[in-house]
């Protein structure tokens, strides 16, 4: 006897429409994935978990730009600024103010709102090329801030960070440290997966859509706008305080455009607002570099190339990212999001291939 099963989508209640996840393999999965990422440093290397580690705090910072642009709307070439910011402002407060990092590390994202919103209200009346060009100007104002202020960012020397302390255990290491970040990644994850599903987040892709029919629905387009500035940068100053207890060091020379571009990069490749594909993102532009890594390397060695191929490595980095960002533009406008749906779907109706 054949078993049917439905295809599409059939929510015939409030409560299934407000779940996060659609089906419940989807929710095994979530979980099966939780755990396998919790006993990720008994299975990798001190070398790999510095790798998730770095995956996790980009993420979390990721998911405010993605906030942002993919579910507002709004562009920005600073988010870098307030990920800086972000490190700054919780090193400050932990070490100045004497209060624990855990707690510096959740402040460190409302002064850097505090920090977002002086940038927001200027920027609330223009939009596209305009707002980019705005955002620009906050990035050089505080970076011009960061390198000026050596009260709060100790100028060109940087300054140090107190390690992340707990109930009196310290998480100095990279495996113990690695779930912190873990930790703050999944409550950034959930957070903002409700988000999406709330008046507020479902404005934000109404403003994203068409923001005169939103206007014309009653959503205040100024304070809805404003307000993905503000999570944007609270997300921003979460990321960023967490690199710096881990690094246990924070200075200006990281926080440059670049890094603004290697964020929208990694939102552009995941897949504009899409969450689960902040995280596909964020891991494709760490793993980047190391993949070019290796490949040089072993270019230089077996070409015995004369110039130093090595040396040009920054380069090859920038033009990689920048050709990724162009490509997957061309090709692959919803980012890897959208792929990893249409692999999903396949094995779905396989061998029906041609239902997908």
């Amino acid at each position: 006897m054949a078993v049917e099963t439905p295809c599409g989508e059939f929510r015939t209640s409030y409560a299934a429409e407000r779940s996060i996840f659609r089906t419940r393999n989807s929710a095994r999965a979530a979980l099966l994935g939780i755990l396998v990422a919790a006993a990720a440093p008994a299975l990798v290397n001190s070398y790999f978990i510095s790798i998730l580690i770095q995956i996790g705090y980009f993420s979390i910072a990721a998911l405010g730009l993605n906030v942002l642009v993919g579910l507002s709307g709004q562009i920005s070439i600073g988010h870098a600024a307030f990920y800086g910011f972000g490190g700054f402002a919780s090193v400050f407060i932990s070490s100045r103010l004497g209060v624990p990092v855990p707690l510096s590390v959740l402040l460190a994202g409302f002064v850097t709102s505090a920090a977002g919103l002086i940038f927001a209200l200027p920027a609330l009346r223009i939009k596209g090329l305009y707002l980019a060009i705005a955002t620009l100007a906050a990035q050089a104002i505080l970076e011009d801030f960061f390198a000026r202020a050596g009260w709060f960012t100790g100028g060109a020397s940087g300054v140090l960070a107190n390690p992340y302390e707990m109930f009196g255990f310290a998480f100095d290491s990279d495996r113990s440290y690695y779930y912190v970040v873990l930790a703050h990644l999944l409550a950034a994850l959930l957070l903002v997966s409700n988000l999406q599903r709330t008046r507020v987040g479902r404005a934000f892709v109404a403003v994203r859509d068409h923001y005169l029919s939103a206007e014309m629905m009653g959503i205040n387009l100024a304070e809805y706008r404003l307000l993905a500035f503000l999570v944007a940068a609270f997300f921003a100053g979460i990321g960023g305080a967490l690199q710096a207890h881990y690094l246990q060091f924070v200075s200006i020379e990281g926080i440059t455009l670049m890094l603004s571009v290697q964020f929208l990069a990694m939102i552009i490749i995941g897949g504009l607002g899409s969450v689960s594909g902040t995280v596909m993102g964020a891991t494709f532009i760490v793993l980047l570099p190391q993949v070019l890594n290796c490949i040089v390397t072993r270019a230089s060695e077996l070409l015995h190339l004369s110039f130093n191929l090595v040396g040009s490595l920054p380069l090859i980095r920038e033009m990689a990212t920048g050709l990724a960002i162009m490509l997957f533009l061309a090709l692959e406008p919803e980012g890897l999001a959208r792929r990893w749906r249409r692999i999903k779907t396949y094995w779905k109706v396989y061998p029906f291939g041609y239902q997908s």
